[in-house]
């Protein structure tokens, strides 16, 4: 198990992204990973993925909004 989860890598983004790229990606991967738009054979892996990515990006935006 992970110690620490690497948010940057989650979004697929570079360490110095601006907010606007940061946004950018959360709502590419939401849509690539909603449980509504995956079949019923991928929802499980899609719905935690999708959890990781709204974690990711809460970690991320919160941080920026100092």
């Amino acid at each position: 198990m992970e110690k620490f989860k690497d948010y940057y890598k989650i979004l697929g983004i570079d360490r110095s992204a601006s907010d606007e790229e940061i946004k950018k990606a959360y709502r590419e991967l939401v849509k690539k990973y909603h449980p509504d738009k995956n079949p019923p054979e991928m929802q499980e892996a899609a719905s935690e993925k999708f959890k990781e990515v709204q974690e990711a990006f809460e970690a991320l935006g919160g941080k920026r909004k100092e």
